[in-house]
């Protein structure tokens, strides 16, 4: 089976109200999210990740916008961090339909609301195929590395550079066993799950993003995405 899994457990904190809930338009950021994920045929189920707080809301929006969903868009309490929230996830599903070799989770931000079908469609064929996936594009600037955050410490070759977005895309029974092998403190300091991969000698397949698969963090990102919206 094959999962979307919407990452919807942001508390606002760099802008005024949680970015997943505000005004895209005249719907909110996350209804243009799902949307996209609802569209796809292929995704069995799509579990909404959110706080306990909003859940409650957040269903009550769900059944405002797609009304005849019929049990398609699940929502289920995120945890106190991503790698949480996705292990949320799985663990659901584990409990609900049973975990499969091949049962494959498509984690996507709440807040990525241009993400497109060919995005989404290449991350379930290469998820399928080699496992693990991560959507990227290729960097457009020079990347600079420092150590300390004075100076440069290098600057690495700009054409083996990529700038990670959203999809990530893997099997579900292979991330909770990565997961489980991380330390406490791992766990804390580590935000992106495909990392988890990388660190264990896993490889992460790329899979080809879009410039305007932006990412809404700060008002500015805002005023971006309405821009995007009448084009």
């Amino acid at each position: 089976m094959v999962f979307g899994v919407i990452l919807a457990g942001g508390d606002g904190q760099s802008m005024e109200k949680a970015k997943q809930y505000m005004l895209l338009g005249s719907k909110p950021v996350l209804i243009h999210t799902v949307e996209k994920f609802y569209i796809h045929e292929r995704l069995e189920k799509i579990l909404v990740l959110c706080p306990q707080k909003w859940l409650k809301d957040t269903q009550e929006m769900m059944e405002k916008y797609f009304p005849s969903s019929q049990g398609r868009i699940v929502l289920v309490k995120s945890g106190d961090t991503r790698n949480e929230t996705i292990r949320n996830a799985a663990l659901y599903i584990e409990g609900h339909f049973g975990l499969e070799e091949d049962t494959l989770l498509v984690t996507h931000d709440s807040v990525r609301p241009f993400v497109t079908y060919r995005i989404i469609e290449e991350n379930i064929e290469y998820g399928l195929k080699h496992g693990a996936v991560d959507t990227v594009v290729p960097a457009s600037d020079t990347i600079v590395y420092s150590e300390d955050g004075t100076g440069i410490t290098s600057v690495p070759k700009r054409s083996m550079m990529y700038q990670g977005q959203t999809p990530q895309t893997f099997h579900a029974k292979k991330f909770l066993e990565l997961y489980q092998k991380l330390s406490e403190e791992e766990k804390s300091l580590l935000t992106d799950a495909c990392k988890i991969f990388v660190l264990n000698g896993e490889k992460v397949y790329l899979a080809e993003g879009e410039i305007f698969n932006i990412k809404i963090t700060y008002p500015y990102d805002l005023e971006v995405a309405e821009s995007l919206m009448i084009q």
